[in-house]
């Protein structure tokens, strides 16, 4: 069982010609909303990816509890640890993205995430998963970390976005796998090229390199994948089909080289279909696409 602890959102997406730079407003753009939130997107990803899924959040008692919550429901993910706040708003991301290259500005209004906490967990056990992200509080992931380690449960942490008060330096020895991309790489490590920052990190890592693919390293082997070419439609929350799907693959046993192709695979699938959750493929389609 894969146990995410992890930020809900709702999407409210603005598509349009350019991203717009400090005080300019962009005219014509198309607008869309979707389910987000880091955390309830990996859940999807992961449970679509075939794994048991749970996640662990909250949501306000507002008219974007629903839609941020509906994707997760009808796809089979276990939303019984997840609070309705009376006095918080459901979590928000403003997203502008560009049409010509699909690149994205996220601007997130955490609401009832913030008051998620790690004493929410369910008991967890040497054959459970915990995924962790950067949306929530600093403290309180930390000790879901350290409830999840004392259990004997394997902690995954997405670092993104990397916390701004920084990290403890034990952290190596908080979780058994990170996964970054090259900014959160060297702001972690202090080392720019990813190979110096998968040096300099004494853990499993994995670092996504965008249309690159991604170098990792598990117990003590470097990985490398390539990623398959595409032509991007929205890159919004491609990185969190990535970390769901690679926890999809490690936790039912597949080799590291072949969970990170997989991963990718989801990651890249992800970019063809505008928002993110909606655009995450199943199993099916991803174990067809690395063949292909």
């Amino acid at each position: 069982m894969i146990t995410v602890f992890g930020s809900i959102n709702l999407d409210l997406v603005v598509r349009a010609a350019h991203l717009p730079q400090p005080g300019e407003t962009v005219l014509g753009g198309a607008f869309a909303a979707h389910p987000g939130g880091k955390g309830a997107n990996q859940a999807l990803a992961a449970r679509r990816a075939g794994a048991e899924v749970r996640l662990i959040g909250a949501v306000g008692a507002d008219s974007f509890a629903a839609p941020a919550l509906a994707l997760l429901k009808n796809g089979g993910v276990d939303l019984s640890g997840v609070r309705t706040l009376s006095g918080a708003a459901t979590g928000v991301a403003l997203i502008a993205v560009e049409e010509a290259t699909a690149e994205n500005q996220i601007l997130v209004a955490s609401g009832a995430n913030a008051a998620v906490q790690a004493r929410d967990l369910p008991p967890l056990g040497p054959q459970d998963w915990l995924l962790l992200q950067g949306e929530l509080d600093l403290t309180e992931t930390l000790a879901a970390a350290d409830i999840a380690r004392a259990a004997g449960a394997k902690v995954v942490w997405n670092l993104a976005p990397v916390p701004p008060q920084g990290l403890p330096g034990d952290l190596a020895a908080r979780v058994d796998l990170l996964i970054v991309n090259e900014g959160e790489a060297e702001a972690l490590t202090g080392h720019a090229p990813p190979d110096a920052a998968l040096a300099a990190w004494p853990g499993d890592m994995v670092i996504t390199l965008g249309a690159a693919g991604a170098v990792a390293r598990f117990s003590g082997e470097t990985i490398r994948a390539p990623a398959k070419r595409i032509t991007p439609v929205d890159t919004t929350g491609a990185g969190d089909a990535t970390a769901g799907a690679l926890l999809a693959a490690l936790s039912r046993g597949v080799a590291a080289p072949d969970a990170l192709r997989f991963a990718l695979a989801a990651g890249s699938l992800a970019c063809l279909t505008q928002g993110a959750q909606p655009s995450y493929a199943t199993r099916e389609a991803i174990e067809t696409f690395v063949r292909s």
